[in-house]
Order: C-alpha cells, then sequence, then structure tokens
C-alpha cells in the first residue's frame, strides 16, 4: 500500500474488495491488520478448499508484518531506494508457519484443480497469487532476490493466461503491469536470467496497465490506485497521484498512512503548506481519539513534520521535531528512528556543527546497523552531507 504500498516486487495481489467480503478487505486498507486476519481466517475455516480464503490470510499476515516494522512508509519507497536494497524483517515464527501453511494450502488446491481442467481461470488466478505472496515474502523476509524474481515472473504467466482466457479480465492485469515495470527496471544481470528472458520490461507500459485497472477492474482497483501512487512518486509525478489519494482517504479515513502521503505528493511540489497542514491534521485527529488514529504514534507525526521542514530548509524545526524523534525510545519502529537519527546528522552538517553530525550518524549505525539509512550514514562519515543539486 503506498506510503504504503509497499513498493515490493508485486502488490497486494489477493482477489480484492470482493462485495461479499466487506469487513475483512475494510479493515485490511485501514490497516486493522489483526481484525482483517480473523475474518479471513474464519472464511478459510469454512471453507478449506477455497484457494482465495488461505491467499487473504497470507496477504494480511504479511502486510501486518511489514506495518509492524514500517515498511509501508512511503520514506522507503522513494526513488532513491533501489529495489534490491530492501530492510530485513524477522516475523515471529507463528507468523512465518501460518503464512507458509496458508500459501502451500492455496497453491495445492490450484493444482488440483488445473489437473482436472488446466484451462480453469479461477484457479490460474489464484496460483498466481500464491506466487505473488511468496515473491514477496521472499523479496523482503528471506532477501532471496532470485527466489522472488522466479515466483513473480511465475505469477506473471499464470495471470497473463487468465487473460488470454479471458481478454475483459482487467483485475488479471495487475501483476503484468507490475511485472512490466519491475522488470523494466531491475539491472541488467537480473534481466538476463533465465526465468525472466523474454520479459523485457517497460515502466511506461507497466504504468498504463496500471492506469487501466484502476479504471475498469473490478476486484484489484484498489490495488492498483495504491500501487500507482507508490509508482508516480517514483517517478517523479506527484500531481497524478493526489487525485487517487483524495479518492482513498474518502473510502478508508482510518488509513493514516495516505494521509502522510498525501503531505508528502504537496511537499514535492513546492506546496509546503498543504504538506504541513495534512501531517497536522492526522495530529488532530489523533488528539481527537479518531478512530484509527490512536495507533499512529506521535513520533510518526514529528517525523513527517520534520521531513517536510529539512526539505524545505527549516532546519531548526526540523531538528526539534527530529530529536523529539530520537528520544522516543521503544516507541519509534526502527525505520522511522535510524531515518530521523540520519536527518539529524544532515541538519547538523548543513548547520556545520560536524561533531554533533558524526554523532547522530552513528546513533543510526547503532540503531539499525543493516539498514539502508545506516549504510548511507557510514558514507557521511568521512564525508560530510551537502544538499544534492536540483536537477536542470
Amino acid at each position: 500500500m503506498a506510503c504504503l504500498a509497499a513498493w515490493l516486487l508485486l502488490p497486494a495481489l489477493a482477489s480484492g474488495p470482493d462485495r461479499s467480503l466487506p469487513e475483512g478487505f475494510d479493515a485490511f486498507y485501514n490497516l486493522d491488520y489483526d481484525q482483517a486476519i480473523n475474518q479471513f481466517e474464519k472464511l478459510a475455516q469454512s471453507d478449506p478448499g477455497h484457494a482465495d480464503y488461505q491467499n487473504f490470510v497470507a496477504q494480511a499476515i504479511l502486510y501486518r508484518e511489514m506495518y509492524r516494522v514500517g515498511a509501508l512508509e512511503s520514506e522507503l519507497v522513494s526513488g532513491n531506494n533501489p529495489f534490491l536494497r530492501r530492510p530485513k524483517m524477522n516475523p515471529p515464527p507463528e507468523a512465518e508457519r501460518r503464512f507458509f501453511q496458508a500459501i502451500d494450502t492455496a497453491m495445492a488446491i490450484c493444482q488440483t484443480r488445473l489437473k482436472e481442467n488446466p484451462a480453469d481461470s479461477e484457479a490460474l488466478y489464484a496460483l498466481g497469487v500464491a506466487h505473488g505472496l511468496r515473491a514477496n515474502y521472499n523479496f523482503l523476509v528471506r532477501k532471496a532476490w532470485i527466489d522472488a524474481l522466479r515466483d513473480a515472473t511465475a505469477a506473471r504467466k499464470r495471470h497473463n493466461r487468465v487473460v488470454e482466457l479471458n481478454p475483459g479480465n482487467y483485475d488479471a492485469r495487475l501483476v503484468p503491469g507490475v511485472h512490466d515495470y519491475v522488470v523494466g527496471s531491475l539491472p541488467l544481470f537480473y534481466k538476463m536470467l533465465g526465468f525472466v528472458a523474454g520479459f523485457r520490461g517497460d515502466r511506461e507500459k507497466g504504468i498504463r496497465t496500471l492506469e487501466e485497472v484502476a479504471r475498469r477492474g473490478r476486484r484489484n482497483r484498489v490495488d492498483a490506485e495504491i500501487l500507482l501512487c507508490a509508482l508516480y512518486r517514483r517517478e517523479g509525478r506527484p500531481r497524478q497521484a493526489l487525485p487517487l489519494l483524495e479518492d482513498l482517504v474518502r473510502r478508508f479515513p482510518r488509513n493514516y498512512l495516505l494521509r502522510f502521503e498525501q503531505a508528502q505528493m504537496h511537499s514535492a511540489l513546492g506546496e509546503k503548506g498543504k504538506a504541513l497542514a495534512a501531517v497536522e491534521e492526522v495530529a488532530r485527529l489523533k488528539q481527537n481519539r479518531a478512530p484509527g488514529y490512536e495507533r499512529v504514534s506521535w513520533e510518526k507525526i514529528w517525523f513527517q513534520l520534520g521531513t517536510i521542514q529539512f526539505w524545505y530548509n527549516d532546519l531548526d524545526d526540523a531538528l526539534r521535531n527530529m530529536q523529539r524523534v530520537t528520544a522516543g525510545g521503544a516507541e519509534t519502529d526502527l525505520n522511522t528512528g535510524v531515518l530521523a537519527w540520519m536527518r539529524v546528522g544532515q541538519i547538523h552538517d548543513l548547520k556545520g556543527c560536524r561533531k554533533h553530525a558524526l554523532h547522530a550518524y552513528s546513533e543510526a549505525i547503532r540503531y539499525a546497523p543493516q539498514a539502508d539509512a545506516a549504510r548511507e550514514c557510514r558514507r557521511y562519515l568521512s564525508s560530510p552531507y551537502r544538499r544534492p543539486k536540483p536537477r536542470n
């Protein structure tokens, strides 16, 4: 999901908010993952032979873990972060066990149906979903890039076949669209792998396909909109994302990450006042105990404010907010914490306080040694941070 759409190899991928399953998917897109898992588990228990229900369970478990470690934050899906450098997740053993149990069950159900009828489009679709979810897990948790790409390509092949059987199934175009974008963004080495052969990838084509799903899809329209928000941001096209975000905020008002993403898009457009107002609205909703906003920590709100102030060169205000984040201790997730420490160091470098900058970079490295930001901070230990030159 954007800011939230965790920019992954593949999107959420389940069959989307089916009209017969409003409660589970409403909870899912409003970040109520425990409630969503509970609803999906009930469905899986009521009909053990339904592959979609197993995929719903696996999807909700994976996204709950991503949410838990802060891996849905938009700062982690910007164009500066390449596909192959993701913070490693460490889900609890029980969550991992249930995830793979659901995936294995879904795949077995689909394979049985396909033996009886190789043209069973529902089984092909669900099998592609299962491959896609496993690709996400291999990518984020196991850091197994090759396995992830292999599963992602298998998902695309299954969904390509669904489109061949039913050209009017726009939902099945979601995975091929994302696959086109991802493969089109990969280094040459990965494109040369045998199982990717035949898929050259095309970033613009991938975006156009997702736009079509957002317009004409039935079950995957929400996922397409969320993915487009992430890709528009990555491609430096925030103005195209804002109408989608407005629609998503209206439909899923308890999802505070969507409002944070609005703030980042306004910031990218040079609309500082609107960007700060979007974050301040999250603070107001939390202060008023609006449903869903008890989950957002003050540290995340301060981080968002500080990020906007940092890019607009309001260094004193940005430093004040980032220091509030770094003082948060256990209330701050690893991703937010390490990024806040890095920003503190960068601000001190810009202010000419090299001693304080070095201390902050060292704290970032200590806080989350394997994080992308920690690796960046190691460079700043030998060379002070400087603002990137604006593009011509």
